[in-house]
């Protein structure tokens, strides 16, 4: 048991060093569910480019004001400079700020949620969700086709959870 959960860290950290989220997600999914829930419970605690844009922001705001009433009001220039990064931020929703963050290796709120989306995919947490390609029911089907609807082969196998996970990659792109 204690070599099972050794293996899965190795599996779960080798896994991370790859360059894009299909490869980790694709190599993550090979590792086991222990790998994908170990990777969620990161993909939460990770602090991204504008969650770090909004701390330095409220850092200048409060410290500015702090080291105004204990040195001197030449520090109000750090809470002007925190509100006006944060009102750009608000008016732009990319703050240069931010890009500065990024350039430093903080991925975006949005390349975090996709990757977190694909895990669940694959992890199966959609799975009890009805689409249109899980209909069970004969009935259903052919009342489908008597009304012009769609013919589909209701024994279709289902779709392998890599290529789903890297079809909601695709479908969160756009």
């Amino acid at each position: 048991m204690t070599n099972d959960i050794a293996t899965t860290r190795a599996d779960h950290k080798a896994c991370l060093r790859h360059a894009t989220i299909e490869q980790r997600v694709a190599c993550l999914a090979d590792a086991g569910p222990e790998a994908i829930e170990a990777r969620l419970r990161e993909l939460d605690r990770e602090w991204t480019a504008g969650r770090v844009t909004k701390a330095v922001c409220g850092l200048l705001i409060v410290a500015g004001l702090a080291l105004t009433a204990a040195v001197h009001p030449w520090w109000l220039v750090l809470p002007a400079a925190g509100g006006l990064f944060l009102l750009q931020y608000l008016f732009t929703r990319q703050s240069w700020l931010g890009r500065v963050f990024q350039e430093a290796g903080y991925r975006s709120g949005f390349e975090v949620d996709q990757e977190k989306m694909a895990l669940k995919v694959i992890r199966g947490d959609f799975r009890h969700l009805p689409t249109l390609l899980d209909i069970e029911s004969k009935e259903d089907i052919s009342r489908l086709e008597g009304e012009g609807g769609i013919v589909m082969d209701p024994d279709e196998a289902k779709v392998d959870p890599v290529q789903a996970a890297k079809v909601a990659l695709e479908a969160a792109k756009s």
